[in-house]
């Protein structure tokens, strides 16, 4: 049995919760630990941003940042959970007049918890959910340690798929699967 850190890129797991499973509500604590079966969870490390508010915030934004800190803040308190929060920029506005926002920061952190740990020797397994070919370097990196890389994903059938070059960097493949969501809903 080998050790596992978990690494979880909220932004795209609540990209595949919404396009693959209708909005479904998950334990991340039972997902953590879905992603390190067999082996022996390290800590799951879970990436996102805090809701933007602009300087003369809505109702709405108010309620929804409000709603995202207590969720994060419960996260805190589960065991073997390290939360992660980059920034969200505004990058101005879509053609349909939506506003268009950008995370920053998560990949790198992403992929300096992975080296970190790969590089002194703490895990033998990551298990990483994300879609993102910004963190191929550091899949790259981590299985120059030999760290086994299992990537969770989104369907590949929507829009939900990962990167292809990501998905061909991982040593294996683990999609989030209907069967999976029912047993780690709450």
């Amino acid at each position: 049995m080998g050790i596992t850190a978990v690494f979880i890129d909220g932004g795209y797991l609540d990209k595949v919760i919404k396009y693959d499973h209708a909005n479904a509500r998950i334990d991340l604590e039972k997902l953590a630990h879905a992603m390190a079966n067999p082996d022996e969870l390290l800590r799951a490390y879970y990436y996102h941003c805090l809701p933007y508010q602009s300087q003369a915030p809505s109702l709405d934004e108010r309620n929804r940042y409000a709603s995202k800190h207590r969720f994060v803040t419960a996260l805190k308190f589960l065991p073997r959970f390290e939360v992660r929060l980059g920034k969200l920029a505004f990058r101005g506005m879509d053609s349909n007049g939506d506003p268009i926002f950008q995370q920053k920061r998560v990949d790198c952190m992403v992929g300096v918890d992975m080296a970190l740990l790969a590089g002194k020797g703490k895990i033998t397994n990551a298990a990483v959910f994300t879609g993102d070919s910004d963190l191929i370097p550091a899949l790259e990196a981590v299985k120059k340690e030999s760290v086994l890389v299992t990537l969770w994903h989104g369907r590949l059938s929507t829009t939900s798929r990962p990167s292809r070059e990501l998905f061909e960097v991982a040593d294996e493949r683990r999609e989030l699967t209907s069967a999976i969501v029912q047993v780690i809903q709450r």
